[in-house]
């Protein structure tokens, strides 16, 4: 029997999905808008730090290879959205690991 999966077990995958530029997941680096998982499908929000973003295929091949890594899983449907993203979308551990390599 397929295993159904949780938004947080979602959550917790993609916490292992760092930024190409930072060692900060981009769960607390903001970029993770919302999560929905219907079934077998994994629906991603996400955005960028800005427009021009140079890694953004990369960054959505990251998050749709470690999600369909997990048991339950079978597709991953990713929908970039642009909310204005902000230094405030950062969350407390986010802030920690970027002044820990300097960034803020």
């Amino acid at each position: 029997m397929r295993k159904t999966r949780t938004e947080e077990e979602v959550r917790d995958a993609l916490r292992e999905v760092l930024d190409p530029e930072y060692p900060v997941s981009l769960v607390d680096l903001g970029l993770i808008r919302g999560i929905r998982v219907d079934g077998a499908v994994a629906r991603i929000k996400l955005t960028y730090t800005c427009m021009g973003c140079p890694a953004m295929d990369m960054i959505q091949d990251d998050v749709r290879e470690r999600l369909l890594q997990m048991d339950g899983i079978e597709e991953v449907d990713i929908e970039v959205v642009w909310p204005t993203w902000s230094k405030k979308d950062i969350t407390p551990l986010g802030r920690k690991q970027l002044r820990q390599v300097g960034v803020i």
